[in-house]
């Protein structure tokens, strides 16, 4: 029996998107917003990627577009319209969190809640764990969610992307 391992590969993300959405979050609000690219949307999101650095005038945006561009699919999550949680803690740098108003930034919006930002994280570490048991090659990446934000790809303040691979050798390592 041939196996197909692209299919392989998609139903093992569709699990990495399964723990995301089942990772603990903040007083049981779940804000992340969950999204699976493979096929013509790697290369859009590759050119996209490649076009902001030079824009931009940052590194490594190219560089981690052709791993995009190699992978096998990628996994989006984003925190969209984020409430912050109501505890008055002063993370986000604000006294209150009635007083926290997120406005557009270079590449995001912020500032956030900070314990969204750690439920965004934690959804993230899931993902990648999940990956790992499937032996998947990953990474998290944040110059994939500017360009997946920048395309509209997925809603969000905050996107971050974990492409995935499956070869002899991990893609996102020797770079």
């Amino acid at each position: 029996m041939e196996i197909n391992l692209q299919e392989a590969i998609l139903k093992a993300v569709e699990f990495m998107a399964i723990a995301a959405r089942t990772a603990p979050k903040a007083a049981g609000k779940d804000f992340i917003k969950i999204k699976i690219l493979s096929g013509d949307d790697l290369e859009r999101l590759a050119q996209e990627m490649a076009k902001h650095g030079i824009e931009r005038n940052k590194k490594n945006f190219d560089r981690d577009g052709d791993n995009v561009k190699n992978s096998a699919a990628v996994l989006l999550l984003s925190l969209a319209a984020p409430q912050p949680v109501g505890l008055n803690c002063g993370a986000c740098g604000q006294e209150k969190c009635a007083a926290l108003q997120a406005v557009e930034g270079p590449e995001f919006k912020g500032p956030l809640c900070a314990w969204r930002v750690i439920d965004l994280g934690i959804a993230l570490g899931s993902a990648v764990k999940t990956a790992s048991i499937f032996n998947l090659d990953n990474r998290i990446m944040y110059r994939i969610g500017v360009a997946a934000r920048r395309l509209g790809l997925i809603e969000g303040e905050l996107v971050v992307g974990v492409p995935v691979s499956a070869s002899g050798k991990s893609i996102y390592f020797d770079r």
